[in-house]
């Protein structure tokens, strides 16, 4: 048989003067709604941890834009005084602008405008381009050449990535940082994924002077036979047997080694090809940057059971050894503008 509970007892005497008070208490005391409240701020705090946004970097507006200028042949002296400095003044007139950086080299400059916090991301970008419009008189040549390119605070990486390895060099790294990049492409909120140091591949026409005067062709008539060719335009179209054949003038190249067969010149009555007067390498780039890596200190650290903290020993990773520093690429990866950072990461 079960119990019913017992009656609450009777309020004492003068309770009725806190009537509401003591309503309350009764109520706390005497029923399961402090355990529902309980159950239901549990509830609603894991749904709070899990549904709010994580982020290293807060969604805050803060409008940043680059310009560059590319003015070839100059000095960076000269960037700084014809482009760099008037640059910088024609952007402190517009309103909202609280900073105006610039970095002058040879060849091109790199003026970054830096709005308040909050200002709108779109009026600044149209305020920008306006006042660049509205002074086109004060470039010094038609040479130069401007880039307008915004800055978001999601263009931060949130995740680097190091490849390093003993055996593979610099150019097998990056091509396969490259496909790394090509994977991580399917994670969701990836917005951007870049790859830092290495050796890209690409072509080389190493030019032999004795074959080029052989063959009686400069140095401008091969460059011009490169800048024409792996070019394809469509001419139009007919139809033939219920279908429609598009025409394509052109070649479009694939492989380096077809490099070879591109007609630079004519003697006696033949064409001269490339390989006549050059060689054709498919390989790594020039080095125009070092990225290297190497173990700290902590390289060889060891747990202890039953201890807290970690052992430095002389021991490491496979492959670290002392004091030597290894070929390396980063894979630097932005996330969407909106996206929970810990998730992605």
């Amino acid at each position: 048989m079960s119990q019913t509970p017992p009656p609450p007892p009777a309020p004492p005497p003068g309770a009725h003067e806190h009537g509401f008070t003591n309503g309350i208490v009764r109520i706390f005391l005497y029923s399961n709604l402090p355990i529902i409240l309980t159950l239901l701020a549990m509830a609603v705090g894991a749904a709070a941890l899990v549904v709010t946004p994580r982020e290293e970097d807060p969604q805050i507006v803060v409008p940043m834009v680059d310009v560059q200028v590319s003015f070839p042949g100059r000095s960076a002296e000269d960037i700084e005084r014809l482009i760099a400095t008037p640059l910088e003044t024609i952007m402190h007139e517009i309103d909202g602008v609280e900073y105006v950086y610039s970095m002058s080299r040879t060849d091109s400059a790199l003026v970054t405008i830096r709005f308040y916090v909050g200002e709108d991301r779109e009026r600044s970008l149209v305020k920008v381009f306006k006042k660049i419009d509205e002074n086109r008189q004060l470039v010094p040549s038609p040479e130069v050449r401007w880039v307008v390119k915004p800055v978001e605070i999601d263009d931060v990486p949130i995740v680097n990535l190091t490849l390093t390895s003993r055996s593979a060099d610099a150019y097998v790294l990056r091509r396969t940082a490259e496909e790394v990049v090509a994977r991580l492409a399917a994670v969701r909120n990836i917005s951007r994924a870049e790859v830092v140091g290495g050796l890209p591949r690409t072509a080389h026409v190493y030019l032999d002077p004795e074959r080029m005067r052989a063959y009686r062709t400069g140095w401008e008539d091969v460059r011009n036979a490169l800048a024409a060719a792996n070019v394809t335009l469509t001419s139009g179209e007919f139809k033939r047997d219920n279908a429609v054949q598009a025409v394509q003038a052109g070649v479009a190249y694939d492989r380096p080694e077809q490099l070879g067969d591109l007609v630079v010149g004519v003697y006696g009555e033949r064409p001269v090809f490339l390989k006549d007067v050059a060689d054709v390498v498919d390989g790594p780039a020039e080095v125009t940057n070092f990225v290297r890596h190497n173990w700290g200190p902590a390289r060889g650290a060891e747990e202890r059971p039953g201890v807290t903290g970690a052992l430095v020993g002389a021991g490491g990773p496979p492959g670290a050894d002392d004091g030597a520093s290894l070929p390396a690429v980063s894979i630097a990866i932005a996330k969407k503008k909106g996206a929970n950072a810990v998730a992605v990461s």
